[in-house]
């Protein structure tokens, strides 16, 4: 008789999920087994799973979980990085492998890639998905060995739970060129995207990191960090710009790092355009939906840029899990909240009330 695992599946867009018991996984030759000991519960999940939005949902019943991190229990055939005991974090970036970019070495551009256990980017994406059908809300999964990030002892599964979003922050302040003495300003600050920025700034030598948001008791322990170093303003408070010139010498910041997620207004992030240094950068990680009417003529007068991030790459994962094994980045901030896989829909429903911030909800699908 086969083995058996639990698994929280959906069955229907915007319903509760159900606790199933389902046949445990066996790995092919290419792919590692994984017992799953903690996957992130994210904002965003919530509008996901909905299925008011444009994603791609997998074939339902399905089984969700965006960012897990467990041990290996069988690592794949032939040469691979990870050993059986070995603890990871599973990236869910996948991409056709055919595609121009993908052919191209930029996966991250592929238009029909996916995120296992979430979505597709298109419905051709979604067909990725059934190569591997098992997100992180069950006890194990399969994974391509080329998916996983080893994480040093220094990082607990439920950090390592958080590493997509943590990850998401990272490669976009790379994009901006955040380094020692960088000068930067985020807005959205108080959410997850914002927070994990903060915790990375300080990390890569950020001098000067500015953020902004609603939340006055996240804005407070934000500052608390690193009060030399990090200020916050809560909006309505003062307006940005100016806010942020007088702590910049007048100049503005290097990088203004846009995390407002879908339903946030536009306004904070155009306020703030004229904060930016000449020859600075604004990138957008947050998924602002409302339009964002820039002024050309002032991106071409200051020789400034407007980019996009959308994701990470493996070694952007495996340079933050070595800064954290070194202590250069602290992430001892996040208060973990973890459920057992029977209370996912709980969990489902506390991220509603605390959506971003220091909480870090997690459901451990062995409890």
């Amino acid at each position: 008789m086969a083995e058996q695992m639990r698994a929280a599946r959906l069955y229907e867009p915007g319903k509760p999920f159900r606790i199933d018991t389902i046949e445990k996984p066996v790995p092919r030759p290419q792919d590692a087994l994984i017992h799953v000991k903690a996957c992130g519960i994210i904002p965003n999940m919530n509008a996901i799973v909905g299925g008011k939005l444009w994603h791609h949902l997998p074939q339902l019943p399905a089984i969700i979980g965006l960012d897990a991190a467990g041990i290996v229990v069988k690592a794949p055939a032939g040469r691979a990085a990870a050993r059986p005991g070995d603890r990871v974090y599973v990236n869910p970036f996948l991409s056709c492998g055919v595609c121009h970019y993908c052919r191209s070495g930029a996966p991250l551009l592929c238009g029909d890639a996916a995120l296992r256990g979430y979505f597709g980017f298109s419905a051709k994406g979604a067909e990725l998905l059934a190569e591997y059908p098992y997100g992180g809300l069950c006890e194990y999964l399969t994974a391509a060995g080329e998916s996983l990030v080893k994480l040093p002892d220094e990082v607990t599964f439920e950090q390592g739970a958080r590493w997509g979003y943590l990850g998401t922050s990272f490669s976009a302040l790379r994009r901006g060129g955040v380094g020692g003495g960088s000068w930067i300003a985020i807005n959205g600050v108080t959410g997850t995207l914002g927070v994990g920025a903060v915790l990375l700034a300080l990390a890569m030598g950020a001098t000067r990191i500015l953020g902004w948001g609603r939340n006055r008791q996240v804005l407070d322990r934000l500052k608390r960090l690193s009060p030399r170093r990090v200020d916050t303003l809560a909006l309505g408070d003062e307006s940005i710009a100016p806010w942020v010139l007088e702590r910049t010498e007048g100049a503005g910041v290097d990088l203004l790092l846009d995390c407002t997620g879908r339903g946030g207004p536009a306004a904070p992030v155009l306020e703030a355009q004229n904060a930016v240094k000449r020859g600075g950068v604004t990138v957008n990680v947050g998924a602002l939906a409302e339009p964002l009417p820039l002024n050309p003529t002032q991106f071409m007068t200051a020789a400034k840029q407007y980019r996009g991030s959308n994701w990470f790459t493996n070694a952007e994962a495996s340079l933050m899990a070595d800064m954290a094994r070194v202590g250069a980045l602290d992430l001892s901030p996040w208060e973990a909240r973890v459920y057992p896989l029977a209370g996912v829909n709980d969990a489902l429903s506390d991220i509603k009330e605390h959506p971003g911030g220091f909480a870090n909800l997690v459901v451990a699908p062995d409890r």
